[in-house]
C-alpha cells in the first residue's frame, strides 16, 4: 500500500519559495488502478517524480508496506518494486530494444516475451527487437518501448506520466487494452496521471490535483461525472 501524508513541495523561483504541493494526502491500496487528473501546472507530474523519489519532498513523508521511504533514493525505491516511466523518456545508443526488455525484467528474455510486451504498446516486434534506442526513433516509439520495459518490469507499483502523450489512436488503443489487463489479471497497483477520459473510466479510482492540493479522490463512478459536469459547465459558459 502506498501512503502519502501531508506532502508538500516547494521550490525557489527568483528567490521566493514557490509552492508546488501543499499538504497532499493519498492512499493507493495494493492492487488499485488510480488515474490522477487535473488542470495543468497543478502538480501532478511533481507528485509522481516525489513518490519515484526524482524529487524529494519539503515537507511530510511517503510510506510503502508500511516503510518510510521519503529519504530513499530511486534505486532504493526500485529494488522495493517501484517502476517510473517517464513523460520525456532517456535514450540509449549502442542498446537495442531487446537488450533493454531484458535488462528491465532481470534476465534474459524469450524473443517471444519481447514480442509480447512490444504487441501491448502497439509496436511490430519484428521491426523493433534489434532497433537500438537512440535518435532514430520518434518520440512516440521510444514512450511505447519505456512502457514495456515497466511492464517487462513486472512492478509492484508502476507509474506512468501521461502515457498517451505522442502515440497515435491505435497505438493507445493497444494501451488501454494492456492497462485494463494488468488491472484485471495481476496484482499490480497503477498510478497513470492522465487526461483521457479512457484512461479514466478503467481506473479504480481518480484523483483530481489542482494548485498543489487533492480537490477530490473516489471511485471512478463518483469523481468522473463531476468532471464530465465540470467540463460541460466551461463549455456552455464559453
Amino acid at each position: 500500500m502506498l501512503e502519502l501524508v501531508n506532502l508538500s513541495f516547494k521550490v525557489n523561483d527568483d528567490g521566493n519559495k514557490k509552492e508546488i504541493l501543499n499538504d497532499v494526502s493519498l492512499t493507493l491500496e495494493d492492487g488499485k488502478f488510480l488515474v490522477i487528473t487535473g488542470p495543468n501546472g497543478g502538480g501532478k507530474s511533481t507528485l509522481a517524480k516525489l513518490i519515484m523519489g526524482i524529487e524529494k519532498p519539503t515537507g511530510g513523508k511517503i510510506l510503502w508496506n508500511g516503510t518510510d521511504i521519503t529519504n530513499m533514493s530511486i534505486t532504493e525505491r526500485a529494488e522495493l518494486g517501484i517502476g517510473y516511466a517517464f513523460q520525456q523518456p532517456p535514450r540509449f545508443k549502442g542498446l537495442t530494444v531487446r537488450d533493454l526488455l531484458s535488462l528491465a525484467h532481470g534476465s534474459t528474455l524469450p524473443e517471444d516475451q519481447c514480442c509480447t510486451y512490444l504487441t501491448n504498446v502497439g509496436l511490430c516486434s519484428k521491426d523493433y527487437l534489434n532497433r537500438e534506442v537512440d535518435a532514430t526513433l520518434s518520440g512516440g516509439e521510444i514512450k511505447r518501448i519505456e512502457i514495456a520495459t515497466i511492464m517487462a518490469r513486472n512492478v509492484d507499483l508502476a507509474i506512468y506520466d501521461e502515457p498517451e502523450a505522442g502515440i497515435d489512436l491505435w497505438s493507445f488503443n493497444m494501451l488501454i487494452e494492456s492497462f485494463k489487463n494488468i488491472s484485471a489479471k495481476q496484482k499490480q497497483s497503477m498510478i497513470i496521471i492522465s487526461h483521457q477520459e479512457r484512461i479514466m473510466k478503467i481506473a479504480d479510482e481518480i484523483a483530481i490535483i489542482a494548485n498543489g492540493t487533492v480537490k477530490k479522490k473516489g471511485a471512478v463512478d463518483e469523481v468522473f461525472p463531476l468532471l464530465m459536469e465540470e467540463f460541460n459547465n466551461v463549455c456552455n459558459f464559453r
